[in-house]
């Protein structure tokens, strides 16, 4: 999928002996979006705007080792160890030498044919790692200008954690005018070593200039146009995150000195072998406690007392936390939300003012895209297209709403808003912000993006919405409750009839479910529910359209 930008220069961050500004250039393809504001705490929010480039940048899957220089003293051991052998003639002994003298010449011809090769590919990188960073970041950071707070989303490139920082307007001492609406602004790797001298005895202004959008006809050349062919995972995984901040969760205010310690023993100890997890053990009314495998080391979070059910979780891919180390000075709690073991957890730092929010993935190689299919999990009734439309166009005018404040403007049922906003929410146009319980307009591209290419990535909803139309799956029990439904049926694919056992929420939402196929049993819900799963949910809420239209 192909992303266009064109901007106006270049950002830049300019410091003098008493103030610092700081000019991010917006992509002037899009509706003119600018703001001007004086900040308030800029180390706050240099070290914010630090960590968010830390998210950019980060790449923690398992690369292979490079084995090449191993084999090659192997080989060579090999050849001396046969040359030792007694039993070896001495005619063969010859030969043998010889050999070895022509195979020490071809490899030193090679490495001398390939060094002009590997030294002009060192220079590519490194030029590119120092000039040309959108060829190392795979998406230039999102910045969103509403009308109580302006914030940058961006996207990992192992496709693993989501960032996002959101600065209330209260962080600003001074604000100018502004225009709401979402760009790309340019961001390279100049930008974030400028961004290390802010300090605190200088002003510091944030602007998104409003002249990257001025017409040039006689020096077109002034901009700089940039098109980056991004994967679909990539886009999809984006999309995924709002998804998986509106599932069920346990919340809990964890104290930024607990953070703290996780960090230095995470710092202080380095796992050998498995397992690797984190896990939360929950108790009423009880500090928060901490359990790092394998070791099995225990942290009391004293500072940090848990008010929900009791449960424990586990979560993998730890080290990502320490993107937020350097955060914690400048911490006043930090809201933790768990979805459950193996799924996504979120992280909200409170900066006073400003808040980050890190969204993790289940684990590091679980990515959002491939292996969190989440917005399977959210409630998804059908809604006719004028109704959809109805709820966008009462968010494009607020910006920012919650369900109930939509539902009760609009008249309409909160579940048909949930479920349109979740389809906008899929398509990049609206995104969840975590923090405020509100629905955010926020378009993540210029132009509309493939929604039914990006819909189906495992293809489970496409199998499941093939089994219901050809009448493969049959829904038996029904028990309803105030706070839940219970669904039993079968499902037919191909010659096999799998039993289905289905749990929604009152909100229409599937929290629990079991089936007898495979990928449930290597799987559980951690890579979103089987199509057979699907395919009965499909079924119960066909049956309760046809009961409504009756």
């Amino acid at each position: 999928m192909q992303f266009e930008f064109r901007y106006a220069g270049e950002s830049q961050v300019h410091s003098g002996s008493q103030q610092t500004a700081m000019n991010f250039i917006p992509d002037a393809l899009r509706e003119p979006t600018y703001f001007k504001g004086e900040l308030a705490n800029p180390l706050a929010f240099r070290e914010a705007i630090s960590a968010l480039n830390s998210v950019v940048v980060s790449d923690l899957r398992m690369k292979k080792k490079d084995r090449s220089e191993y084999l090659e003293w192997a080989q060579k051991r090999d050849i001396e160890e046969l040359n030792q052998l007694q039993s070896l003639t001495p005619k063969v002994q010859e030969q043998l030498q010889r050999v070895e003298v022509e195979l020490g010449q071809l490899r030193n011809k090679i490495k001398t044919f390939n060094i002009p090769f590997l030294n002009a590919q060192r220079k590519y990188f490194d030029y590119l790692y120092k000039n040309d960073r959108q060829l190392w970041i795979l998406l230039d950071p999102v910045i969103s200008i509403h009308p109580d707070e302006l914030f940058f989303e961006c996207f990992s490139k192992d496709e693993s954690t989501y960032a996002r920082l959101a600065c209330d307007y209260q962080q600003f001492q001074k604000i100018g005018e502004f225009a709401c609406g979402t760009t790309n602004i340019d961001y390279s790797h100049a930008l974030y070593r400028e961004f290390q001298k802010l300090r605190s005895y200088r002003t510091t202004q944030l602007q998104v200039d409003p002249g990257g959008f001025q017409v040039q006809t006689e020096k077109s050349d002034a901009f700089t146009e940039v098109k980056i062919d991004l994967p679909d995972s990539w886009v999809r995984g984006f999309l995924q995150v709002s998804a998986a901040m509106t599932l069920p969760a346990n919340v809990f205010q964890l104290h930024p000195m607990d953070l703290a310690n996780i960090c230095l023993f995470l710092r202080r100890h380095k796992e050998k072998h498995g397992p690797r997890s984190l896990r939360f053990q929950l108790k009423p009314h009880q500090p928060v406690r901490l359990v790092f495998e394998p070791w099995n080391t225990e942290l009391v979070c004293r500072r940090s007392i848990y008010h929900g059910p009791e449960n424990e979780v586990r979560f993998w891919g730890r080290r990502r936390l320490l993107v937020l180390e350097r955060l914690i000075p400048w911490a006043k709690s930090i809201q933790v939300h768990l979805t459950g073991t193996g799924l996504p957890s979120f992280f909200a730092v409170d900066l006073d003012g400003m808040v980050f929010t890190l969204g993790l993935s289940g684990w590091t190689a679980n990515d959002w895209s491939r292996c969190g299919h989440f917005s399977l999990l959210s409630s998804r009734i059908q809604v006719d297209s004028s109704t959809r439309q109805r709820v966008h166009a009462a968010l494009k005018k607020a910006w920012f709403a919650s369900v109930t404040d939509l539902s009760k403007s609009l008249n309409i049922d909160q579940a048909l808003v949930a479920s349109s906003l979740q389809a906008y929410t899929q398509a990049g146009r609206v995104m969840f912000d975590i923090n405020k319980g509100v629905y955010r307009l926020r378009e993540l591209s210029r132009e509309p993006l493939p929604l039914e290419k990006l819909r189906f990535s495992s293809e489970a909803e496409s199998k499941a919405t093939q089994i219901l139309d050809n009448g493969q799956a049959s829904l038996g029990e029904v028990r309803t409750s105030e706070a839940q439904t219970v669904l039993k049926g079968t499902v037919q694919e191909k010659q096999k009839i799998f039993q289905v056992e289905a749990i929604i929420n009152a909100d229409l939402a599937l929290t629990k479910a079991t089936c007898q196929c495979d990928f449930y049993v290597r799987n559980k819900l951690y890579r979103g529910p089987c199509p057979h799963i699907l395919a009965l949910r499909m079924a119960f809420q066909r049956d309760q359209r046809a009961a409504v239209s009756l």
